[in-house]
C-alpha cells in the first residue's frame, strides 16, 4: 500500500493572503486560471478540503466541464473524484452544498467527532482515534486506492502538510492584488517547517495565465539537490 501524491492548490494575494474580511466569498483567480484547477480536479482521484472551508466558501466541490466528466466515465472512473472533509469535531452542517451534490464523500474526523457529527447519513465517518493525523489519514486514502490527491485548503489543512513533510507538490496561483486587512486568512499558519526558514523548495515552472502567475514547487526537493 502507497499513499496518495499530495498537491496543494492554493490562490493568494500578493501579501500572501487567501482570501478578505468580508462574509462573501472573495475571488482571487481569474476565469482561465479557474478552467485550469478544474482540469487538476479532473486529473484527481480524490479532492480534499478542511472543515473551515467548508463552512466559510460552501462549495460543491465538483469538476464542472462535462467533457472532463465524461472522460473520466470513459476512463472507468467515478463523474467526480471523492470528496474529503477532515473536521476533527465532526461539526458539520447537512445542508451545505457539498453533501447535497453529485460524488462519494468521506469525512475523517476524531472519535468524538464521529460520535457527534450529523452528515453520516450523506457520507462515510471515518474516525482516526482521539486526534487526526494526517499520515493516517494518508495511509486510508492508499489503501482506497487514491493515488492522486488534491488538497484545496484551507489554512489549517496547508499548514499540517506541509509542517508534517506530506505535500509533493504546490500549484500557487498569485494573484495581482493586495488584500492588506489584518485580520484576512493567509496561506499558512505559523509553524515548524522541515528545514526551517533556510530551506528552499525547488521551482520547476511559472506559467503565466491572464494576470495570474502560477508557480509549481516540490517541496520534498530542494534547489541545493535538484
Amino acid at each position: 500500500m502507497s499513499r496518495p501524491y499530495v498537491l496543494l492548490s492554493v490562490a493568494v494575494s500578493a501579501d500572501g493572503c487567501i482570501d478578505d474580511v468580508s462574509a462573501g466569498r472573495f475571488s482571487l483567480s481569474n476565469a482561465a486560471d479557474f478552467d485550469h484547477v478544474d482540469q487538476v480536479r479532473a486529473d484527481s482521484d480524490a479532492i480534499l478540503l478542511g472543515a473551515g472551508t467548508v463552512r466559510r466558501d460552501n462549495p460543491r466541490l465538483l469538476v464542472r466541464s462535462a467533457q472532463r466528466c465524461a472522460d473520466r466515465v470513459a476512463r472507468g472512473l467515478p463523474e467526480h473524484p471523492l470528496k474529503v472533509v477532515v473536521s476533527g469535531s465532526g461539526d458539520l452542517d447537512p445542508e451545505l452544498r457539498l453533501w447535497q451534490h453529485g460524488g462519494d464523500k468521506l469525512v475523517y474526523t476524531t472519535d468524538a467527532g464521529a460520535a457527534a457529527t450529523a452528515v453520516g447519513d450523506l457520507a462515510e465517518i471515518a474516525p482516526l482515534g482521539e486526534d487526526v493525523e494526517f499520515g493516517d489519514l494518508l495511509d486510508d486514502l492508499g489503501s482506497r486506492g487514491v493515488k492522486r490527491l488534491m488538497v484545496e485548503g484551507g489554512t489549517c489543512v496547508h499548514t499540517e502538510f506541509l509542517r508534517a513533510g506530506l505535500a509533493d507538490e504546490l500549484r500557487m496561483a498569485i494573484a495581482p492584488m493586495l488584500v492588506g486587512q489584518a485580520g484576512a486568512p493567509r496561506f499558512v499558519h505559523p509553524a515548524h517547517f522541515p528545514g526551517g526558514p533556510e530551506r528552499r523548495f525547488h521551482l520547476e515552472d511559472v506559467t503565466r495565465i491572464g494576470d495570474v502567475a502560477v508557480l509549481h514547487y516540490f517541496p520534498k526537493v530542494t534547489s541545493e539537490n535538484c
